[in-house]
């Protein structure tokens, strides 16, 4: 794959110059900790017991007592690496991975920190420091440089590590803790901390070959985030910043301090559902198939689906319904879709669920086990999705008693991720949040899902006709009797009668807010009554703002993309998904339908009825807790009167 235009490629020969010195480092270095504190650890036996260890330089400096007075440690990465498989004097496949892995990224790493160090004018600054004629107007400026090319190094190296690394990881996890001996004096010693921490960490979590690949990976990720943040405050890094660059064998990209993932996806092991097996559920089964055809229009060297940039792509969504009604095997349906057409495309697909595993009882590993699904989800080398089961059991609603710390931080990581400052829509990747209780989800973070999936299940006599012969199978011998057999789940026709029910709201609640409405300035069909129906909502429901108006609009914009993606389309990669990205754009414009009142209105009423829903179901919730807790006072109040009495 050739470098977009954007990237510039970093060439071999500059890398593999520095192969020496990352074999150098690997071998054995000494470093004395200064932030870390280290841990009882043996370090790995003398390859050759009759040779002695390098002698220690002992400074004669006077002054220098105020100094660490920590012993240098020996680091010895590649024997320590060795020591994982045991007496076996065969290097394994997974040992030579992490030690090339690692020989590749600090190669990396050494060449990335000269170029940036030419780029800045760095270079010059060394040579007349260690000449010893460096103007004092410019030791500012050079200790500046020395801690942002010491960043550049250290972010490269952990980048390259975790993404060369990538392949060769299991499902096995490994918590490290934080990563302390972040050193910034210079690109050298800040490697040195690197790599002897990173040693330390082998040593205490790599009790065998997955769990060392696990340890080095966690190792990498978490320094890529700790020195990321630094980088937020530190200057003279625009010049590794301000550029991209590319590895052309590794297909390796480096775009500033973001970190870079391979495009891997997961082997997915799921009873997938077709989607003639969902009975009922018409809209929502509607749209997750035209959801999955979407996200299959995505380009991945422009790195962005036309349909998010035409509108109509489904960021965001919640499904809810009572118990039964066929959440899960939506979910099914959905990740099957995705996984035939991605097998068919050769493209990386992940699929990823957020559950209440994830909810950790220890300060802060509940945010970052959230952070970690969304950046598995929106990795931008992949298809991605993901879902949140039982969202109302994960996420805590603020100021909810009931909720603990963990639920609260996985709310506030959700809410950032969904509709965040930060928050990019690249349409490689859609979130579902799934409930029985949605009115248990907090409010802000239920309007943070842009479409509306009412999973009611089947509801016609046809519905449980279809659903009965479904799940009876074939071993019997039933007569099916007077009945077109699923000629009720014929979904074009079903879809047009469920959003036809829409053009008059479902709930009480709205219902009269829209006959209201209606008598006084008559039908909507403008502009100015539409929103005159909108401020009528908010002025029933406080909680209808600017958010729910934009996921309307986002609702009519998919309707506007109301169409399906003609299948040849996806079984066939050249007729569209090996497109440039350009051809894709028009190829879907040509399809789209306009805009009409009768969406409008069915969207809004769509949007409103689920609100409505929730909040009624919320409101009487709370009510009968608070009939329920003054019941409980009132006998407390009896029994302590009836105690009191002579």
């Amino acid at each position: 794959m050739n470098a977009p235009r954007d990237e510039m490629e970093l060439k071999e020969e500059a890398i593999r110059e520095h192969y020496a010195a990352a074999a150098n480092l690997l071998s054995g270095l000494d470093h004395t900790p200064r932030l870390a504190k280290a841990e009882a650890v043996a370090a790995p036996s003398e390859r050759s017991p009759g040779i002695g260890t390098r002698p220690r330089f002992r400074s004669t400096t006077p002054g220098l007592v105020t100094r660490s007075t920590a012993r240098p440690e020996g680091v010895r990465l590649i024997e320590r690496i060795e020591a994982v498989g045991g007496d076996d004097p065969i290097t394994s496949p997974a040992q030579a991975a992490v030690m090339q892995s690692l020989r590749r990224a600090l190669a990396i790493a050494l060449a990335v920190g000269e170029m940036f160090s030419a780029q800045t004018g760095l270079s010059e600054l060394k040579k007349a420091n260690l000449e010893g004629r460096l103007p004092d107007a410019r030791r500012a400026e050079f200790s500046e440089l020395l801690a942002a090319e010491a960043l550049v190094t250290l972010s490269v190296f952990a980048n390259a590590t975790a993404f060369l690394l990538a392949p060769h990881a299991t499902e096995q996890t490994v918590e490290i803790g934080t990563v302390e001996e972040v050193l910034t004096d210079n690109a050298q010693l800040a490697l040195h901390g690197a790599l002897w921490e990173l040693d330390q960490d082998i040593a205490v979590f790599g009790t065998d070959e997955a769990r060392m690949v696990a340890s080095v990976l966690a190792y990498a990720e978490q320094l890529t985030e700790n020195v990321r943040l630094r980088a937020e405050t530190a200057p003279r890094l625009g010049a590794f910043t301000g550029a991209n660059y590319r590895i052309e064998a590794d297909d390796f990209p480096i775009a500033g301090f973001a970190p870079s993932r391979k495009a891997r996806g997961t082997a997915l092991v799921m009873a997938f559902k077709k989607p003639e097996e969902v009975v009922g559920n018409h809209i929502a089964k509607y749209q997750a198939m035209r959801l999955a055809k979407m996200l299959m229009a995505y380009d991945f060297e422009r790195k962005l689906n036309p349909f998010a940039e035409l509108g109509g792509f489904i960021f965001t969504f919640m499904g809810d319904g009572k118990p039964g009604t066929g959440k899960t095997t939506l979910i099914q349906m959905m990740a099957g879709l995705l996984d035939g057409y991605c097998r068919v495309a050769e493209y990386p697909f992940r699929y990823q669920n957020l559950s209440i595993e994830n909810v950790d009882s220890y300060q802060g590993k509940s945010g970052q086990n959230a952070k970690a699904f969304i950046r598995n989800v929106m990795d931008p080398a992949v298809i991605g999705f993901g879902t949140i089961d039982d969202i109302d059991q994960i996420a805590g609603k603020r100021g909810d008693r009931q909720s603990s710390a963990g639920q609260q931080e996985i709310t506030a990581v959700l809410m950032e991720s969904f509709s965040g400052a930060n928050t990019v829509v690249r349409g490689n990747c859609s979130f579902g949040m799934f409930s029985n209780y949605p009115e248990n989800v907090d409010d802000a973070l239920r309007q943070r899902a842009g479409a509306r999936f009412l999973v009611d299940g089947p509801q016609t006599r046809e519905d449980y006709i279809d659903i009965l012969a479904l799940l009876l199978g074939k071993n019997h011998s039933i007569p099916l009797g007077v009945h077109d057999l699923y000629a009720a789940q014929e979904i074009k026709r079903a879809v047009a009668e469920s959003f036809e029910r829409h053009s008059r709201p479902l709930e009480d609640g709205l219902e009269n807010v829209f006959d209201r409405v209606r008598d006084e300035i008559g039908e909507l069909d403008t502009m100015a009554k539409l929103g005159t129906y909108l401020k009528a909502i908010q002025a029933a429901d406080e909680r209808f703002t600017g958010r729910a108006i934009k996921n309307i609009t986002d609702a009519v914009k998919v309707r506007a993309m109301d169409f399906e993606l003609p299948d040849e389309w996806l079984e066939e990669p050249e007729l569209f998904l090996f497109k440039d990205y350009e051809t894709k754009k028009a190829m879907i414009g040509e399809l789209r339908r306009p805009i009409t009142v009768e969406m409008v209105v069915q969207e809004i009423n769509r949007y409103a009825d689920s609100e409505f829903r929730y909040a009624d179901k919320s409101d009487e919730a709370a009510i009968e807790n608070a009939v329920r807790e003054m019941r409980r006072m009132e006998e407390a109040k009896r029994r302590y009167l009836d105690g009191k009495a002579p």
